[in-house]
């Protein structure tokens, strides 16, 4: 139902964006001041002045959206063409709740190189880059890329937002639980962009302990198997240098899954700790459903829908953590801003609905952007 009702609307709707103008051009003195020959001196002052660009354009509130369609939502590798409804979803949702400009780049390449060479040459028109839905780990190399040969930062929101809200809820439920983050061994399933993040940002928090689990098990570093990433993984978690597969791991206090549907074991989950903290990120589709999180035990329990309470979803975090980015001029994205903007969101929750069970605040509470910014500012 909901998936006809979604098609319709995009086919009445022809794109969710639109180009609108800031002025308006009603007779031939307006003319003359927004385009020739007024705009001349604009263009004088940014070519004495690079600087002044942001001054005298919308660079500092335009955002790029770029993907290349290779790993889009729970979808794969579907294309560009394919991708375009997301990035304007992603564009729509920054543009009303943070009023950011933000423009959809759907390219039509899957080289890191070609996309690491389309991104730089078009960044004069923006004041940050926004990475989407592309594969691991080729990501990791662009972003890394970027982030080094640009005086503008790059989010990857697959990474980072994800990482950030994850941490915002596990803030609050600890808090539920009782538990201290130095105590805690968290559990992490699926390696891809999303786990990668999530454990590098809890480690950096000061998670306990973390383990990491890809498809062949635990990640520890007397694997012989692991890709580059995943060898950074394994120097900072798994403590207990646990080696054994995910259906056998026992006494975790949260497990985070970012996998796909019927990832997480049920055996895995009555194993843990109580009480049971449970975040399944997999979207659409998460890999347990409230029923079976309920039947399990799971005292806070997570997903990434928003028609489920507790919605761990980068939408809680994007629009204002590149509102943030924006209004500061920040040049490269650091763990402690992350950090920042992880416990403003938390602290969006009262003590009312944690007592609740409520780990993260509503996508619309208008509390999160501007407390977003506040926090990652004394982190600038």
């Amino acid at each position: 139902m909901l998936d006809q009702q979604s098609l319709e609307l995009h086919k009445k709707l022809k794109g969710k964006l639109s180009v609108k103008g800031r002025a308006k051009i009603a007779n031939i003195n307006d003319l003359s001041l927004l385009y020739t020959p007024g705009v001349a001196e604009p263009c004088r002052r940014i070519n004495a002045n690079k600087a002044q660009v942001y001054e005298l354009t919308g660079k500092g509130n335009n955002v790029a959206i770029v993907t290349d369609g290779t790993r889009v939502l729970g979808l794969g590798d579907i294309g560009p063409e394919a991708a375009l409804p997301v990035m304007e979803g992603k564009a729509l949702i920054m543009q009303q709740f943070a009023k950011i400009d933000a423009i959809p780049i759907c390219l039509a390449t899957k080289n890191a190189s070609e996309i690491v060479s389309v991104v730089k040459a078009i960044t004069p028109n923006f004041g940050a880059i926004n990475l989407e839905d592309i594969e691991t780990p080729k990501v990791f190399e662009i972003e890394e890329r970027l982030t080094n040969e640009l005086d503008i930062p790059v989010f990857h929101d697959d990474q980072h937002g994800t990482a950030m809200v994850s941490l915002a809820g596990l803030i609050n439920a600890l808090k539920i639980a009782g538990k201290r983050k130095k105590d805690v061994t968290i559990a992490i399933v699926g390696a891809g962009s999303a786990g990668y993040a999530i454990s590098k940002l809890l480690t950096a928090y000061g998670i306990g302990d973390i383990v990491v689990f890809d498809s062949k098990g635990a990640i520890t570093d007397s694997r012989a198997d692991l890709e580059e990433y995943k060898k950074k993984i394994a120097s900072t978690t798994n403590k207990q240098k646990y080696s054994g597969s995910l259906k056998e791991f026992t006494g975790a206090d949260a497990i985070i899954s970012a996998a796909s549907p019927g990832a997480l074991h049920h055996e895995t989950i009555q194993k843990m700790k109580e009480p049971r903290i449970v975040f399944a990120l997999a979207n659409p589709v998460p890999e347990i459903t409230a029923e079976e999180a309920k039947n399990l035990g799971i005292a806070i329990f997570g997903t990434g829908r928003s028609d489920l309470p507790n919605q761990i979803n980068n939408s809680l975090c994007f629009p204002g953590f590149l509102r943030a980015l924006l209004d500061l001029r920040v040049k490269r994205i650091t763990n402690e801003m992350k950090i920042a903007a992880a416990e403003a969101i938390a602290s969006c929750v009262s003590k009312d609905e944690l007592a609740t069970g409520k780990i993260v605040p509503d996508v619309f509470n208008k509390k999160v952007v501007k407390k977003i910014g506040r926090f990652v500012k004394k982190k600038c």
